[in-house]
């Protein structure tokens, strides 16, 4: 490039590097704020600070919050395991058996999406109080949030497998692989990669979630519950402890997908020969 062009083109780039900045700020400058605040000793913005970690031994020492932890695990755990093996099953039928219902069948596992959270956890409790008579628990909260998180991982799941050459199983079954066999010994070690994102993804979402897991758990605490029933007595520390060791738990494994991306030990994205 010459230095005219590169002169005139100075402008366009510091313009596009004030723009990303500032997307930076507004995006982790309220997170940061939490992190800085859990180790507050005073949550009003304090200058010269005083650090401590007294917020943090707050959160462990409660009951109410160990007991909404292991209740968020559990029901993300389920939920993603639902959500991963549904949408597998949906995208690996759909573009494996050619149909002219494709389509529809496409827009059906996308239909949730355009769907209000709100709306799906409403749904769900009235289906299953006056129809199938079930009280809220845990497992309807499962099946509840699997419906918008079956949704993101088909379109995780669906992007690898548009690249799938499926003449690799053809060829295992024409010798002699059974398709269940053919499926654990060629499909699954090339699009597992696929099948963990849309886990990670479909975990992160029911975990987080407050108004579908609300409407279908009862009594049952889970964090977002407890986060926003504490917000009626004012924003204590513990909570932003909470928010930190949360957003951290997410950062991190967000930064272990990216390093086994980044030296290629594992790929989330089929790549052919």
């Amino acid at each position: 490039m010459t230095a005219p062009k590169r002169k005139r083109l100075m402008p366009a780039v510091l313009a596009m590097m004030l723009v990303l900045a500032a997307v930076y700020v507004f995006l982790y400058a309220p997170i940061f704020y939490v992190i800085y605040t859990s180790f507050s000793a005073d949550i009003v913005w304090p200058f010269p600070p005083h650090f401590s970690a007294q917020s943090y031994s707050d959160l462990f020492a409660s009951s109410l919050y160990g007991d909404a932890l292991a209740n968020s695990i559990t029901l993300a755990l389920g939920s993603a395991t639902l959500s991963t093996v549904l949408a597998a099953a949906g995208a690996i039928g759909i573009l494996r058996y050619r149909s002219r219902w494709r389509g529809f069948a496409m827009f059906m596992f996308l239909a949730p999406l355009f769907v209000a959270e709100l709306l799906i956890g409403i749904s769900t409790l009235a289906f299953n109080a006056r129809v199938l008579g079930l009280p809220g628990n845990l497992y309807s909260a499962m099946a509840a949030n699997a419906v918008p998180g079956t949704s993101f991982a088909f379109l995780i799941i669906l992007a690898q497998l548009v690249r799938y050459d499926w003449n690799m199983d053809d060829a295992a079954m024409v010798f002699g692989a059974g398709p269940f066999r053919s499926f654990i010994e060629i499909t699954l070690p090339t699009i597992w990669p696929s099948l963990f994102g849309a886990f990670l993804i479909s975990f992160i979402l029911a975990f987080n979630n407050l108004e579908i897991s609300f409407y279908n758990l009862g009594a049952i605490p889970t964090l977002p519950a407890v986060a926003w029933g504490s917000l009626r007595f004012g924003l204590g520390p513990e909570l932003f402890a909470l928010a930190t060791l949360v957003n951290g738990a997410v950062f991190f494994i967000f930064a272990v997908m990216y390093i086994l991306m980044r030296y290629r030990i594992v790929s989330f994205g089929y790549r052919g020969p």
